[in-house]
């Protein structure tokens, strides 16, 4: 997978995942790159990017979506 420079992420348009408690720490975002390119990063640490397919993040969302990973939070 590519790596994306600190010069093309500050041109993203990052969406971030709303907070129940309305903080702006920790929080989640996620931006569509060049092509199909999906980047995902946290606020708390803006230069760990991670970067995927559109397809493989439409197949992770339709998992969340479906309760397939509740597992991972049941005790949260």
């Amino acid at each position: 997978m590519s790596r994306i420079t600190p010069e093309q992420a500050a041109k993203l348009e990052w969406i971030r995942a709303e907070v129940e408690d309305g903080s702006d720490e920790h929080c989640f975002e996620v931006a569509a790159g060049e092509g199909d390119l999906i980047h995902i990063r946290q606020t708390d640490e803006p230069e760990k990017i991670v970067t995927t397919t559109r397809a493989k993040w439409q197949a992770f969302v339709l998992g969340v979506q479906n309760n397939e990973f509740d597992h991972f939070v049941e005790d949260a």
